[in-house]
């Protein structure tokens, strides 16, 4: 049985989450807190398997509340933000200080919005119920279960393609948390940096934002028809798909062209595909997230350009299903926690990271 606490100043958000969940046998609500403090309280009373935690809250906050839960009794926090760029930076903090993750509401809540929101929800409240005993103070540990961390990866050699003049990256949960460790340790590159970071819209503005300031690096949301242009990283505006394109040699542009088969967005499948397009040497990189995006776009970038494809290590992944689906398929040429995955970057394409961290 999953306990499940729900934390939000509403009275009528309270019922709606208590009436989405209560038809499977398997959820049981163990208690509604009205503010932050009753949501810590609370906390440490019931133990609960996973909260649903809203961003706004009188008396404290759920950055707050946030804070304090991971500090006393770290447990999977789920983050309930409406559709604004305000909400937006505060749950991207949230994840940055344990949240694992965040479903957007719109404002207006519509039954349409409710029955989505309800099917997105139960099937995170079971994903993550299962996580539970891997956190502990300070929040979520490291998964190494069923993973031999002393063993090397089998991983695909490839032959120097000079300095690259592209790196693709595909990203989903986990990214804010993880995002900015690859950033710092990186620097800034002499190519541009597009990232696919799954996300709705009105997030990704904030995120680049958030990313600029703690890195220090150009991060810009994607618009259509811009150029990406040399030491940019740029986040491709969320709920939307942007392919590369070179009008003429040198000139990277992006322009956005949603795709209505790709299952979530922005893909990184589409991204990668339209990458191996270019006449430049182009790097791939696969991190934290769920599911498999990244790797089909990968495969067709091995196979047009036998570009590398450098991979996060999965036992530092939040979710390792995307970097261990390119593992699997035997197309990484580098297997890296976060922080290394930038340094490699510098290296290959940069002027130095900003770190030390050895590249193994």
């Amino acid at each position: 049985m999953i306990k499940l606490l729900i934390s939000d100043d509403s009275a009528f958000m309270r019922i709606a989450i208590r009436k989405m969940v209560e038809g499977h046998a398997d959820i049981e609500v163990v208690g509604e807190a009205r503010t932050g403090q009753m949501c810590v309280e609370m906390a440490e009373a019931l133990r609960p398997d996973v909260i649903t935690m809203d961003v706004e809250m009188p008396v404290m906050d759920g950055l707050e509340a946030t804070r304090q839960i991971m500090a006393r009794c770290a447990c999977p926090i789920i983050m309930l933000s409406s559709l604004t760029e305000r909400n937006s930076v505060t749950t991207i903090k949230a994840l940055e200080l344990g949240a694992v993750d965040f479903i957007a509401k719109k404002s207006s809540f519509v039954q349409l919005d409710i029955v989505k929101i309800g099917d997105e929800l139960v099937d995170k409240l079971r994903y993550w119920a299962k996580k539970r005993s891997r956190f502990s103070a300070g929040g979520l540990r490291p998964d190494t279960s069923g993973v031999d961390i002393s063993r090397p990866v089998s991983q695909r050699k490839t032959e120097n393609q000079g300095v690259p003049g592209l790196v693709v990256l595909g990203i989903s949960t986990g990214g804010p948390a993880t995002l900015p460790q690859t950033l710092k340790a990186m620097g800034k590159l002499k190519c541009p940096v597009v990232v696919a970071q799954h996300m709705p819209p009105m997030f990704t503005s904030g995120f680049a934002r958030h990313l600029s300031s703690e890195t220090g690096l150009e991060v810009v949301e994607s618009s259509d028809g811009m150029e990406a242009k040399p030491g940019m990283v740029i986040i491709i505006k969320g709920g939307t798909d942007y392919v590369i394109r070179e009008p003429f040699p040198g000139r990277i542009m992006l322009y956005e062209r949603t795709s209505n088969e790709a299952p979530i967005h922005p893909n990184a499948d589409v991204l990668f595909r339209s990458a191996a397009t270019v006449s430049c040497p182009v790097v791939a990189v696969v991190m934290t997230g769920m599911g498999k995006d990244g790797m089909k776009g990968s495969q067709e970038l091995v196979a047009r350009k036998a570009c590398p494809v450098l991979a996060q290590s999965p036992e530092t992944c939040i979710v390792d299903g995307m970097p261990s689906s390119v593992i699997e398929a035997g197309l990484a040429t580098a297997v890296l926690a976060p922080a290394a995955l930038g340094t490699r970057l510098a290296r290959m394409a940069g002027v130095g990271g900003l770190l030390s961290t050895p590249v193994v």
